[in-house]
């Protein structure tokens, strides 16, 4: 694991290769927000960003979102990708929001993963985002790339969540998540760029010379191979 030291100058680093690194949802209050990222579930921010301005157009605030029916909301999210089970998730996190907390999204992890459809991830991209509460988030860039680096080793998120959390100051949290989020975009991909790295003296993956330890996130996984399929030698004559 990395030393407090290592982690902030490593932050530092990809500050100034990411300077306007940011949550690439778009949104105007909290309300927008949790709604795009709970679309945005297995589905590209872009994607969710072409849907959203009909959905909120017609479900402004969550009182009027809790009054639909999954069924009304199916047809607005259907690119985003399992349309069923979203809208059923933002049916029911409205009407959370209303008959717990008047409408209004909760500023607190608890509060908001009571809420339908609302995990880790989700709440603290709202809080990180749109509530001025440290949050730090844990995709799969932020799950891969703090793996490859050094800053964690877990496959968890929440396990990566609370090692990140360790090394980084609360203040930087939500702005450390969007780095690492923008660097495995653009180049800690699956595939990484190392030429274009700004951190490649301080990471343990480069190091290795692009190995990864069995097991930690980013690293090559044998794909399984279905009983009975494997080529069996000649037989002899």
């Amino acid at each position: 694991m990395k030393s407090d030291a290592e982690v902030l100058r490593i932050l530092n680093k990809l500050e100034r290769q990411h300077p306007g690194a940011d949550t690439e949802l778009h949104f105007e209050n909290p309300y927008q927000l949790l709604v795009a990222t709970i679309l945005s579930a297995q589905a590209t921010d872009a994607g969710v960003n072409q849907v959203t301005p009909p959905l909120f157009q017609r479900y402004p605030d969550a009182r009027h979102l809790a009054r639909a029916t999954p069924a009304d909301i199916e047809p607005l999210i259907h690119a985003t990708g399992f349309f069923r089970q979203k809208a059923r998730s933002l049916v029911g996190m409205a009407q959370a929001l209303v008959e717990h907390h008047h409408g209004q999204v909760p500023a607190s992890m608890d509060a908001l993963t009571d809420l339908p459809g609302v995990g880790r991830k989700t709440a603290n991209v709202v809080l990180g985002h749109a509530l001025g509460v440290p949050g730090l988030p844990v995709d799969r860039h932020v799950l891969r790339v703090a793996n490859r680096i050094g800053l964690a080793r877990a496959d968890d998120p929440e396990m990566v969540e609370r090692q990140l959390c360790e090394h980084i100051p609360k203040r930087r949290w939500t702005r450390a998540s969007d780095l690492l989020i923008l660097h495995g975009r653009r180049i800690c991909k699956p595939k990484p760029l190392c030429d274009r790295c700004a951190i490649r003296p301080d990471c343990d993956y480069a190091r290795r010379g692009g190995a990864v330890p069995a097991g930690r996130a980013g690293a090559p996984r044998r794909r399984a191979v279905p009983a009975g399929s494997r080529p069996r030698p000649p037989r002899r004559k």
